[in-house]
């Protein structure tokens, strides 16, 4: 990696099949160790069971408020300043339940990649 400052653009912003948009801060071979991306997720929407593999992931909660599922633990309200541990292989999704876009950074270990995607929607209720 090599020193670089880089500048929020919500141009840049993208809807993804997750059900949330998605705007990458930080995803480049150049830093292969972690990437940083925003997420937003508009009101009363749940996002798509999914869990990465080979890659651990984090949810720092900046503004909204929801509920995240992650593993067995049971469902869980967050807001501002709540962050949430997920490991690798881990199933997870998150639903807005406030009035207001929920807003995260979405920090993974190493970097994202969407080969490290996989959704479970169909199977996780049934399997985990």
């Amino acid at each position: 990696m090599k020193e670089t400052i880089k500048t929020l653009s919500l141009d840049e912003e993208f809807y993804s099949p997750e059900k949330c948009h998605i705007i990458e801060l930080s995803n480049s071979e150049d830093d292969p160790d972690a990437s940083i991306a925003r997420a937003r997720v508009t009101p009363g929407v749940t996002t798509r069971w999914h869990r990465l593999k080979n890659t651990s992931e984090r949810y720092c909660i900046i503004s909204g408020s929801g509920l995240v599922e992650v593993g067995q633990l049971p469902p869980r309200q967050v807001s501002a300043g709540d962050t949430v541990l997920i490991p690798a292989m881990c199933r997870q999704r998150i639903t807005n339940t406030g009035p207001d876009d929920l807003i995260f950074l979405a920090i993974c270990t190493p970097r994202y990649t969407d080969a490290a995607y996989e959704d479970i929607e169909q199977t996780a209720d049934h399997h985990f």
